[in-house]
């Protein structure tokens, strides 16, 4: 893989609209070269009943992923003038309607954090954009889908050969002092050990949901004494598998604390690799789990989810137990990759981090989640509990 600072420098230029609001809705994007401003792409899609929001964060997913198949190591300048898609993308603001928290979260996994600014631009200087999603909306409501018509290369916007600078935070007088408030704590407990744990067979969702193990009830215990030492648990969430269940009702009952289920917390769904080891999936499957280690879009063998869809509701899950839970601590209990997906999410960093995880039996992890977006990291696989 190249380094990311070699990466291509792209424009997106986004737009979205409704005609009703809500109503018939579509998107346009166009990808320009940084240098240049030539338009490499154009995209536009209607997309039926929605709302204008909906809309514009649709038109920015569309364009960040076009800029990212044409580079995968892309730094990414998006301008856009819908002032709430770029504050809260940005971090500035927080995204709280439940419409556009799954699309804030999807927009955030398609290129690495550090490779993506955001800027918001006057309504004049995004006429491409929203010519593209009119030309989708007109298309939509004719039953017709939108082609994309041979244009010359439009003229260059102003400052487009400016250069596309790294993710920084806010200058001074851009925006209001940042109110951090209480923290959300996540204190991420992977469940304890099952009889698959020790063998490393792949246990996901859609396998034998295999329960504890005698040794995985003993890791379980030393952690839920060392969290009833700390006292700071203020509520309990967990995965609906098995294994999961058992992990927090046991800690719940030393807090004296309920468990509450979130169902997005649950394993990656492994498909054909459930039950297996590395080797094994290796030697039957070699393709495809060349091609999952590769690729966050990938699935594995007979799965219907890749580590895209999987942060995907994982940042669901996490957004409705920061909602629920505002400055309070909460002990999460769910496994490898969904764990290792929050800290990725929390760091910024690219899907394939979760390779270069470490996750044991009964670990710990905390992550804080502050009011304007941003996120710290505090603790990785402790197991300092089990020693």
């Amino acid at each position: 893989m190249r380094d990311p600072v070699a990466g291509a420098r792209y424009v997106v230029e986004a737009d979205g609209g409704s005609r009703g609001n809500p109503g018939p809705a579509g998107y346009g994007a166009v990808v320009r070269d940084a240098g240049t401003g030539q338009v490499l792409v154009e995209a536009a899609e209607y997309i039926g009943h929605a709302t204008n929001n909906v809309a514009e964060y649709r038109g920015l997913i569309a364009g960040l992923r076009a800029a990212r198949d044409l580079d995968p190591d892309a730094r990414v300048a998006v301008r856009m003038d819908s002032k709430l898609v770029v504050e809260q993308m940005s971090g500035r603001w927080q995204v709280k309607h439940p419409d556009m928290r799954p699309l804030a979260a999807e927009a955030r996994t398609v290129l690495p954090a550090g490779n993506v600014t955001y800027e918001w631009i006057p309504r004049e200087r995004n006429k491409d954009a929203d010519r593209l999603a009119n030309e989708a909306m007109d298309a939509g409501q004719r039953g017709r889908r939108w082609e994309p018509a041979a244009r010359p290369a439009a003229p260059v916007p102003a400052a487009v050969d400016e250069p596309v600078p790294a993710a920084s935070a806010p200058r001074a007088g851009w925006a209001a002092p940042a109110d951090l408030g209480a923290p959300t704590t996540f204190v991420l407990l992977r469940h304890g050990e099952t009889p698959l744990t020790p063998l490393k067979r792949f246990s996901g969702s859609t396998g034998s949901d295999p329960g504890l193990s005698e040794k995985g009830r003993w890791q379980v215990e030393r952690a839920a004494e060392a969290l009833a030492a700390r006292g700071t648990v203020q509520a309990v969430v967990a995965s609906p598998m098995l294994r999961t269940r058992q992990t927090a009702e046991a800690t719940a009952r030393r807090l004296g604390l309920e468990v509450r289920i979130e169902e997005d917390l649950r394993e990656l769904d492994f498909g054909d690799w459930e039950g297996l080891t590395f080797a094994e999936v290796m030697e039957r499957h070699p393709d495809d789990l060349t091609t999952w280690l590769g690729s966050a879009r990938a699935k594995p063998t007979g799965s219907a989810e890749s580590l895209t869809t999987l942060a995907q509701r994982v940042a669901r899950a996490r957004d409705r137990i920061t909602a629920r839970y505002a400055g309070q601590t909460v002990l999460v209990v769910s496994h490898v990759s969904p764990i290792k997906t929050l800290v990725r999410l929390a760091l910024g960093a690219p899907p394939d981090a979760v390779h270069r995880m470490e996750l044991s039996a009964a670990s710990l992890c905390a992550v804080q989640y502050y009011s304007d977006g941003n996120a710290s990291v505090r603790l990785l696989n402790d197991t300092s509990h089990l020693r």
